[in-house]
């Protein structure tokens, strides 16, 4: 595919399930691809031979700060990419270099989140769990929405408390198992219990213990600017 379509490419790499052995009948193939400097750097989906491509694609001279924005996002997708998968082409060593950064960044860590970002976590968190205790279970749409949006809110404090990369999808879960196994499976096995049993005791009582570890609940005295 990289030779038929991009054959200016100067490298390319496989990432995602399919680098890793985890790949379904229905997986997408992400795949990275080194370009020259005379092109521009961009994500295209595409389908070749049956399957569904995900082609991210970037010139050597982009690679440095879309690295850097990748890190910023603190979910890492493209770095990840990098750092895990199997080499298809590289003729010249820019992939190898290109991991190679991938893998400095990496080792680096997501940023930390700001003292706003704490406050603000803590704050919808703690409005998401107070309507999700007020829900009743009758009310399965709104029940169930909220307990998604409070598993994704406590899942990515929870991660930041340990320095972690989030993630979103599939990724989220394995994430936040990385980070902290046995409350991230508390959380999970919480949100489990609101969709098979319209129960969020369990839930609340594992979002109450990441609160805990990042100064507790935080609603009256929470103010935030409208410009940063």
């Amino acid at each position: 595919m990289v030779t038929e379509l991009y054959p200016h490419a100067l490298g390319a790499i496989l990432g995602g399930s399919a680098a890793q052995g985890r790949a379904t009948a229905t997986s997408d193939l992400d795949v990275a691809a080194l370009l020259p400097d005379s092109d521009i750097s961009r994500r295209e989906v595409i389908r070749h031979q049956g399957r569904i491509v995900e082609l991210f694609l970037n010139t050597l001279g982009d690679i440095p700060e879309f690295f850097a924005w990748d890190r910023a996002r603190r979910r890492g997708t493209v770095l990840f990419v990098y750092d895990q998968g199997l080499p298809l082409a590289d003729p010249h060593g820019h992939v190898a270099h290109a991991c190679q950064l991938a893998r400095d960044v990496l080792a680096s860590g997501p940023p930390p989140l700001t003292t706003a970002e704490w406050e603000h976590g803590r704050y919808v968190l703690a409005c998401f769990l107070d309507d999700l205790t007020d829900t009743p279970a009758g009310n399965r749409y709104e029940q169930l929405s909220l307990a998604d949006q409070v598993l994704r809110q406590a899942a990515d404090l929870l991660i930041a408390h340990h320095g972690g990369w989030t993630g979103i999808g599939k990724w989220l879960p394995r994430r936040l198992l990385s980070a902290d196994p046995a409350l991230g499976k508390a959380l999970l096995d919480g949100h489990q219990a609101v969709a098979e049993h319209a129960d969020p005791r369990p839930l609340t009582t594992a979002v109450n213990q990441v609160l805990d570890l990042l100064g507790g609940r935080l609603l009256e005295g929470f103010s935030h600017p409208w410009r940063a």
